[in-house]
């Protein structure tokens, strides 16, 4: 059987999705809770932020994606709509954690279930008629674009370190 290049597109932009996550986690994992309270660079946001910021936009996905409801809507408040230190509640760093877990565990499960076919339809943020117009407004670009926000992120990260 020979794969479609529908299919090899999601394949690749699947599999590059989870090298980053494997990345990201791998960074995450090796922050201790004092280091998540520091900036990344000096008057910037705070690594926790950053991580805070990534569960909210890839929580943002599964509604988009027409998978489901978000699992943490609370977040995109305090980390997508405001800015770092002006929300007055935060979760806590072991909620931070797990709520990245649980995020990237349901995400593994509902990703693979759509169909290359799946892929290419209209995510629930573009209108029938505009995407009539405008096809690649579909569900891969998501996929796409938020893996680009992950290596985005990643490299912030990553400069905290240095």
């Amino acid at each position: 059987m020979t794969a479609t290049a529908e299919s090899l597109f999601v394949t690749v932009a699947l599999k590059s999705w989870d090298v980053w996550l494997t990345r990201l986690d791998k960074i995450l994992d090796a922050l201790t809770d004092e280091q998540l309270e520091s900036p990344v660079v000096p008057g910037r946001n705070r690594a926790f932020y950053i991580y805070g910021h990534l569960i909210a936009v890839n929580d943002s996905m599964i509604p988009q994606l027409r998978l489901g409801d978000p699992l943490f809507p609370e977040f995109a408040e305090t980390f997508i709509k405001q800015p770092d230190r002006a929300a007055t509640i935060y979760p806590t760093t072991i909620q931070l954690r797990q709520s990245w877990k649980d995020l990237n565990r349901q995400l593994s499960e509902l990703l693979p279930q759509l169909s290359p076919t799946a892929w290419l339809e209209r995510h629930a943020t573009v209108s029938e008629e505009d995407f009539a117009k405008e096809p690649h407004r579909n569900r891969l670009a998501v996929l796409l674009s938020r893996t680009s926000h992950l290596s985005y992120h990643l490299g912030q990260l990553q400069l905290r370190e240095k």
